[in-house]
């Protein structure tokens, strides 16, 4: 099902960035420092924040409209754990650090609303799409975290939908005349987002409990999965 999604995000691009170029007005990408607030009952389970990044790329087709489409893209870690372990049972004299981290992808097609010449511009956007959520574990060396080995111990899907509403502050515009490939202005960029997630099963820290003789057992939380979000980073326009 991951594969299905990362398939249509693919497609998504080539389709909208293989028209001629004259076709295309202005593209926005935008890249955002990302913290996310779990809400509800995904809050009482977790009980910490996500942080993480955030891109999104959207297209505006026409200038005599305020409409753009594009994809919206964030990582999230919602939880880290390192320890330190034997890097077997039979070679107990040798540690490697072990570290399981808990987080969450969701992937976007949305739509935004915004003016499309302006030295700030308020904005509003829709976002229709879903969450991979999992947990993983890694083996890093302890002199350099070279890593060694890794493995995803839990995953899961969920499914959202929601919005947002932000403000881009212009600050930097280009002299020449607007050209496809390259950067025509550069803006600041502030955004809370609102997504309403389905059901879904996933781990936080302390969820992989360890039983003795090599076996884990897994503690594993299940609740609706609605976050809010709070981006702050740059956007370029092309």
């Amino acid at each position: 099902m991951k594969h299905f999604y990362m398939f249509l995000l693919i497609l998504f691009f080539q389709s909208s960035f293989s028209q001629e170029p004259e076709k295309f007005y202005n593209i926005d990408i935008l890249g955002n420092f990302y913290v996310g607030f779990p809400q509800k009952e995904f809050k009482s389970n977790v009980e910490r924040n996500g942080f993480g990044i955030n891109f999104e790329g959207f297209w505006t087709p026409s200038k005599d409209q305020p409409f753009a489409v594009g994809i919206n893209l964030g990582f999230l870690n919602y939880g880290t754990r390192t320890r330190q372990e034997p890097f077997s049972y039979t070679i107990p004299d040798v540690f490697v650090n072990v570290t399981n981290s808990n987080n969450l992808i969701n992937y976007h097609i949305g739509f935004m609303v915004k003016p499309n010449w302006a030295p700030f511009k308020p904005y509003v956007q829709g976002l229709f799409g879903g969450s991979y959520i999992y947990t993983e574990t890694k083996i890093e060396k302890q002199l350099n975290n070279e890593e060694i080995a890794t493995s995803t111990n839990f995953e899961d899907y969920a499914w959202s939908y929601g919005g947002a509403i932000g403000m881009m502050f212009r600050v930097y515009k280009s002299k020449e005349t607007q050209k496809p490939d390259q950067v025509n202005s550069v803006w600041i960029n502030v955004k809370a987002s609102y997504l309403f997630g389905s059901e879904a099963e996933y781990l936080k820290e302390g969820s992989i409990k360890y039983i003795g003789s090599g076996k884990v057992q897994y503690d594993v939380l299940k609740s609706r999965t609605d976050l809010f979000g709070i981006h702050i980073g740059v956007t370029l326009n092309f």
